[in-house]
């Protein structure tokens, strides 16, 4: 990519990478279609529990997005499909004190959000990248996307989705990573020691956890 085309998409401190990196703590999950399931629960109307086919049947949109590591690269311009959080959360409905949620992942990582970050028009399930699946050491077959966050809030292997009123730190916020994580503001690290925090525990399946 030119350099012009590139300048002011680049948040500080990055730079722009023509390779997309693999990074994640453990091993890859397996996937089997016919166990595979999505939930989402806690401060719902209707607590969800969809299998590989349901999920699969549901609306999907495409978002042209860059992505933002922490670790400094940035890729540009992808072309994510899949399921908007929207269209997840309409139909779990959300109670009226609901604020954040815990999105959970293979093996009980977790990542924490604002549900107003959480439900931007951008932010879904991605299944799709640039036309093809996704490949599984790059999250498949799902991974959440959240491209206006570093790239540590886009999930991946994504199992779970716990609404939440009061804000509960993830995986990698409960170890420093800022709670937010903007990108444009440079939000890596918390600008203050994280509070100790009873342990959340969500597990699929024994394991490692992943980042």
């Amino acid at each position: 990519m030119e350099l012009q085309e590139a300048r002011g998409r680049i948040p500080p401190g990055q730079y722009v990478s023509q390779k997309w990196p693999v990074l994640h703590v453990g091993p890859v999950p397996p996937f089997d279609p016919g166990r595979w399931d999505l939930k989402v629960f806690g401060l719902v109307e209707e607590e969800l529990v969809l299998g590989w086919e349901e999920f699969s049947r549901l609306p999907r949109k495409k978002v042209l997005a860059d992505f933002h590591c922490v670790t400094r690269f940035s890729v540009l311009n992808n072309l994510w499909e899949g399921v908007s959080s929207r269209t997840l959360l309409e139909l779990a409905r959300p109670k009226a004190t609901a604020r954040h949620v815990l999105v959970w992942a293979e093996y009980g990582y977790s990542a924490n959000l604002t549900l107003e970050d959480f439900l931007r028009d951008d932010v879904l399930f991605a299944l799709r990248r640039n036309g093809e699946p996704l490949s599984p050491e790059h999250g498949g077959p799902v991974r959440l996307v959240v491209p206006h966050l570093y790239a540590w809030k886009s999930v991946k292997w994504v199992r779970g989705v716990e609404v939440l009123e009061e804000e509960v730190l993830g995986y990698w916020e409960a170890r420093g990573y800022h709670r937010r994580g903007d990108p444009w503001a440079e939000e890596r690290f918390a600008l203050a020691p994280v509070p100790p925090m009873r342990a959340r525990v969500w597990r699929r399946g024994g394991g490692p956890l992943q980042g």
